[in-house]
């Protein structure tokens, strides 16, 4: 496969003399796609029935004619004010109950059926039009499901459709309310009917009755994007993509990823470093005009796993963003630099966000590849410059790696239900072990957790919700190391404690006794240097330690190559466990200085410098915000 460059485009912000000028300056960029249309409804459709397709003719048209390949998005994602007036019920509501209004973008709820027909229809008027259009080359579903905290809403429709889920799932109001404990504080129900949502209640609701509308909301994100891949299906050959959002974690991707062909997602380091990131604040300033180091990559693994090996970059950060709390410029090189990066985890395709910075309404702060007035800006060298580079080295692919992380959307879900410790966050902790894994040099796959673990020297599972009967199996059986933990198989799928006590992995014999979760600054050091903070667990059993308090309280317990690890370590621990499990696995680590990060593919060797400063690797220099390739033997 090939590695492509593209760029993000909206023709009708912009007069149609000048597309040809357009689609001309990006072919000469180097530039292969353009995606278009998603969030053009209200200029396909002003009104009910009312089609206006012959601007999009022409733009595809112009586009396609300049050797350029279109991605055409489902305008989905801004219903226009008439498809409100017709539905006004169709707005999700916050936890709070109010209606999230008109006049930005994700205005829907999920649930409202007959806001679904609509996107039905329109999504088969452009699939009739263009699904044969050889100049569109690729589609993409709606945009960014979920960001803006659009993935749960507390409205009518969905607790009707709430309703329907639970009969569907339990059969039966005594099996629902068996399987949520609803004996506790008399909140036994005699009838779906009287189901409420989870939330305006006097205190925490039942974690259960949380827990599967959390389940139910994921489930109505997946059948919404089904809805619209099973028409396109039937009109197109040409791939199916969404854009995911960074850290977005309240629907599970990989099952929504089935329907798609192509996993994409939206890569702004600057922007997710000032506004995603749990960071102190020296390490946001020494990463102010680059980005964390390991953002970015944690999210290509992750959407390599959610695409079954293809993805994309659908949008990349090209300069200053606008919807941050604050907004620095890159650095100079940071634009080729993570552009070279996604290629080195597997990308095929980089798409810039956008084209031209627009002059109006609520992203005219957000740079483009151009200014507004059509000059160059920084980022469009820096582009041409990849694409020339490319051009030399198209190939794109990646290798498997020989570290698995396995990530479970479900355990974010129910992390956020019953956090017991106010800082107790799912992706804080995966991404804790992601980052160890990387200063230590080694490359990683981010995995499902029904992924076949074959070939994988080392499998991490933290803090995995549910931990299946087969699951525990193969990572018992694994012959690779395995480290599960902390807080792993502490619940069942209707969230209570399972019995026998957690974590009931075969051949180890360990239990949790009980847990305690650590307010922030409160440390507890373990013996021989490191220490763990925000969660610790007691552990039961005849287990060998392998890690231990100062007390002699065991930390980390194991048997054959099956640990479980009972706390949540500090960076330094995260290290010296995960450097002593390579070393019994026969994993060379390459402990890496600050803010230089390495990634294998199948023919090179990547070397990202993420400091502002010059650094080198194995004598060879690497500039401030540089790339260094070089060729591995096999």
């Amino acid at each position: 496969m090939n590695r492509t460059l593209g760029v993000c485009y909206y023709p009708e912000h912009w007069p149609e003399e000048i597309w040809a000028e357009d689609a001309r300056r990006m072919v000469e960029a180097g530039l292969t796609w353009v995606r278009i249309g998603e969030f053009a409804w209200s200029r396909l459709e002003p009104s009910e029935g009312d089609a206006h397709f012959d601007w999009l003719d022409r733009a595809i048209a112009t586009l396609g004619a300049a050797g350029l390949r279109v991605i055409l998005g489902t305008p989905t994602a801004t219903p226009p004010r008439w498809v409100l007036d017709k539905h006004p019920d169709m707005l999700a509501l916050d936890a709070a109950g109010r209606a999230r209004g008109f006049g930005s973008r994700r205005h829907y709820c999920f649930s409202h059926q007959g806001y679904l027909a609509e996107c039905r229809r329109i999504v088969t008027k452009l699939a009739l039009r263009y699904g044969a259009n050889p100049h569109v080359a690729a589609w993409q579903t709606d945009n960014e499901y979920g960001c803006h905290d659009t993935t749960i809403s507390y409205s009518a429709a969905a607790r009707d459709a709430f309703r329907d889920w639970c009969a569907q799932h339990y059969q039966s109001p005594e099996a629902l309310n068996r399987a949520w404990g609803n004996v506790f504080w008399s909140m036994d129900y005699a009838s779906f009917d009287e189901i409420g949502l989870p939330n305006l209640t006097v205190t925490e609701p039942n974690p259960a009755h949380a827990m599967a509308f959390r389940r139910f909301s994921s489930d109505q994100v997946v059948a919404f994007n089904r809805a619209q891949t099973e028409i396109l299906r039937r009109h197109t050959d040409a791939p199916l993509i969404h854009n995911y959002m960074g850290r977005i974690t309240e629907f599970d991707h990989f099952a929504l990823g089935e329907a798609l062909d192509i996993a994409s997602w939206d890569s702004y380091p600057i922007g997710f470093l000032m506004d995603r990131m749990d960071a102190d604040e020296a390490h946001k300033a020494r990463y102010l005009q680059q980005g964390d180091p390991d953002f970015q990559a944690f999210h290509h693994d992750l959407y390599r796993a959610v695409g079954r090996g293809r993805w994309w970059i659908m949008e990349q950060q090209p300069g200053p963003v606008n919807w941050a709390p604050w907004n620095p410029a890159p650095l100079p090189g940071m634009v080729r630099l993570w552009t070279w990066e996604a290629f080195a985890h597997g990308a095929e395709t980089v798409c810039f966000f956008r084209w031209r910075q627009a002059p109006f309404a609520q992203e005219q702060m957000h740079a483009g590849l151009l200014r507004p007035d059509s000059s160059a800006a920084p980022g469009l060298a820096e582009a041409a410059e990849v694409a020339r580079e490319i051009a030399q080295a198209p190939q794109a692919g990646t290798k498997c790696a020989k570290v698995a992380l396995i990530f479970d959307y479900p355990s974010a879900w129910a992390w956020q239900v019953q956090p017991q410790g106010a800082d107790f966050d799912y992706f804080r902790l995966v991404f804790a072990a992601y980052r160890s894994l990387r200063r230590l040099g080694l490359s990683v796959d981010v995995i499902a957790p029904d992924t076949d673990l074959a070939g994988y020297r080392l499998v991490l599972a933290p803090g995995i919700f549910t931990l299946s009967d087969a699951l525990k199996a193969r990572l018992a059986a694994h012959d690779g190391i395995v480290i599960v933990g902390p807080r792993a198989g502490s619940k069942t799928p209707d969230f209570t404690i399972p019995l026998p006590l957690p974590p009931a992995l075969p051949g180890l014999d360990v239990a949790v006794s009980h847990v305690e979760s650590l307010p922030p600054g409160h440390l507890r050091e373990v013996a021989g240097g490191g220490a763990i903070a925000h969660w610790y667990e007691h552990l039961d059993g005849t287990a060998e330690p392998l890690v231990t308090l100062e007390t002699g309280a065991a930390v980390m317990v194991g048997a054959g190559n099956l640990r479980y690890l009972g706390a949540w370590p500090m960076p330094g621990l995260w290290d010296k466990i995960i450097a002593a499990a390579c070393a019994q696995a026969g994993l060379a680590t390459e402990p890496m200085p600050e803010g230089l990060r390495l990634r294998d593919t199948g023919r090179e060797r990547f070397v990202f410098n993420y400091a502002a400063h010059p650094q080198s690797y194995r004598g060879q220099p690497i500039p401030a915000a540089g790339v260094l390739r070089l060729a591995l033997d096999g």
